[in-house]
């Protein structure tokens, strides 16, 4: 049974390019689950000072003030957690992700749950997962040298031990679809 974790990133509702090719791409891996986060219908607040040191208070030591500070990276956290698959709509805006998929990584980035620090370097927590990210760009080719958004997501990804993964150019999604 495949789980599908769904982030769409775009701000545009209607007629967006990477809302499209994730539809698309959803229909084609046709999972058993989708769990789906849509940012522009439910925006991510920015990480602030509290969330910042409270992200930092071992386990043990948590209040329950803590626990509701750190709620939503923890909810975020066991939806990727609970996914075989991370299908990613990035569109590209002045050469790099929108703001709200930036608060989604600031959330789940977390040390100790996400990721862990070790005498050979940082380890990704996260494992035995596949990531496919379907960037829409209305100029910048995707891997361009002005594509600084998916060289960011890829290392995000593989940051937190998703090694697996998969970039497509939105339009040529779409395009494949119509052929």
């Amino acid at each position: 049974m495949t789980t599908v974790l769904h982030i769409n990133a775009s701000g545009t509702t209607q007629g967006s390019v990477s809302r499209a090719a994730t539809a698309q791409l959803l229909q084609d891996l046709a999972p058993a689950r989708v769990i789906t986060r849509d940012l522009a219908e439910t925006p991510l607040p920015q990480i602030d000072d509290t969330w910042i040191s409270t992200r930092l208070i071992g386990e043990a030591d948590l209040t329950a003030t803590d626990r509701d500070v750190l709620a939503l990276s923890d909810a975020l956290i066991a939806e990727i957690k609970s996914a075989d698959i991370i299908l990613i709509g990035m569109p590209m805006y002045n050469f790099g992700m929108p703001a709200a998929l930036k608060a989604w990584i600031d959330l789940i980035a977390r040390p100790k749950v996400t990721f862990a620090y070790t005498a050979d370097g940082p380890i990704g927590l996260v494992t035995g997962k596949k990531a496919i990210v379907a960037v829409a760009s209305g100029g910048v080719p995707v891997g361009a040298p002005m594509d600084f958004a998916t060289p960011h997501m890829s290392h995000v990804l593989r940051f937190i031990g998703i090694d697996d993964i998969t970039v497509h150019s939105a339009k040529d999604v779409l395009a494949e679809k119509a052929a």
